[in-house]
């Protein structure tokens, strides 16, 4: 290589390193104006405990979840309380989502990325806005396309592409699909609600009374009868498990306010526990596989222990502690519970149809007599 040579090659290689050297300072320029690099988090300065807004919004869809004293509520169903584990485990989420790839995009490939408005007729992404308690914005992130990892022929989400300014000129993948972010109102409530426990009757009362019933026990541990039963009517003892267990752990898939929903009953249930509990629970028509129940709830709690008449001095106290603190555990179940009486429930076809149950359907079945075969 003579002298000529070495000095052009030693100039393409001064040229080809600017260059580099230049596109590298413009890739970190765009992101350090944000804050944002690769490994650090995608929301370094939020914090956890400052936010008492949620709001995330899809096409035409929104909610909002937003905490009132200790709690946080589904605006969107009626300030109905929201599952506080979802809530605290997706802010953790996003307080440590971390950037594994920076992108460069530009307008005309935001839809590529689908991380257009959400207010976009395609390729929109979904909003996602952090607020304090008072109204201050903490932070707002546009989730986009979903990043797929390929195995074989088939793939799986695992990263999604967001955007944390609203210049359209960066993106960042993170190795979190969020796919459960959804303005879906019925999938952030807290479905731990009533339970009514110990049953001391079950009553179902039908428009047509000759189909009505009433279920009674003296306590726990004695069988349940059938109210006014006639001589022809017995139990079938393996058909009563699912009614009389049926709201002990129910569950529902939504709610709504009593004012939105078809107050057309199907049936009414009453329901007394040996607690001193009176539930009533007006069943509206089935809907979609689901029927909407209003519950309304009242107690008498006994005030005042009655003491055997031949408890000893040294029992006294110890039975009385345990009576306070049982009466204690039962006014905080009726506070608890008394709160559930504001809405209606979407409670699963299958506990109300183990309910109402038509009066017929809980007899045992007449056996067939059947003749004996003398051979003749």
């Amino acid at each position: 290589m003579n002298r000529k040579q070495f000095i052009i090659l030693l100039l393409l290689v001064v040229v080809i390193g600017a260059a580099g050297l230049a596109i590298r300072k413009r890739d970190q320029s765009s992101w350090q104006s944000t804050g944002q690099s690769l490994g650090q988090k995608l929301l370094p300065s939020l914090s956890v405990n400052d936010v008492a807004q949620i709001s995330i919004q899809s096409g035409t869809n929104e909610l909002n979840l937003v905490k009132s004293g200790d709690l946080w509520r589904v605006r969107e169903r009626g300030d109905y309380p929201a599952n506080f584990p979802d809530i605290s485990s997706l802010l953790i989420k996003l307080a440590d989502l971390k950037i594994v790839q920076i992108q460069d995009v530009g307008a005309s490939q935001l839809g590529r990325f689908e991380l257009l408005p959400p207010t976009a007729e395609k390729n929109a992404g979904t909003l996602v806005g952090l607020k304090d308690q008072n109204g201050k914005v903490l932070a707002t992130i546009l989730l986009g396309k979903k990043h797929m990892s390929k195995s074989g022929e088939e793939g799986w989400p695992d990263g999604r592409y967001v955007m944390t300014t609203t210049d359209g000129k960066s993106a960042a993948l993170i190795s979190d699909s969020l796919e459960n972010v959804q303005p879906k109102p019925e999938q952030w409530l807290n479905k731990d609600f009533l339970s009514i426990e110990k049953p001391r009757s079950i009553a179902v009362q039908f428009s047509d009374a000759t189909n009505s019933w009433k279920l009674t026990r003296a306590s726990e541990t004695n069988d349940w009868q059938l109210a006014a039963a006639k001589p022809d009517e017995k139990l079938d003892a393996s058909k009563l498990s699912a009614i009389t267990g049926a709201f002990s752990s129910a569950s529902f898939n939504d709610v709504s306010l009593p004012s939105t929903t078809n107050a057309t009953n199907a049936a009414v249930i009453n329901v007394e526990t040996l607690d001193g509990f009176k539930y009533l629970a007006n069943i509206g028509q089935k809907e979609n596989e689901n029927y909407p129940v209003h519950f309304s709830i009242t107690a008498d709690i006994a005030s005042d222990r009655i003491a055997a008449p031949d408890e000893k001095a040294e029992d006294k106290s110890s039975r009385d502690k345990e009576f306070k603190d049982r009466q204690a555990k039962l006014a905080e179940k009726f506070s608890r519970e008394k709160q559930f009486t504001n809405w209606v429930y979407q409670i699963p076809a299958y506990t109300i149809d183990s309910v109402i149950k038509r009066r017929a359907d809980l007899m045992a079945e007449a056996k067939k007599e059947t003749a004996s075969n003398d051979g003749k």
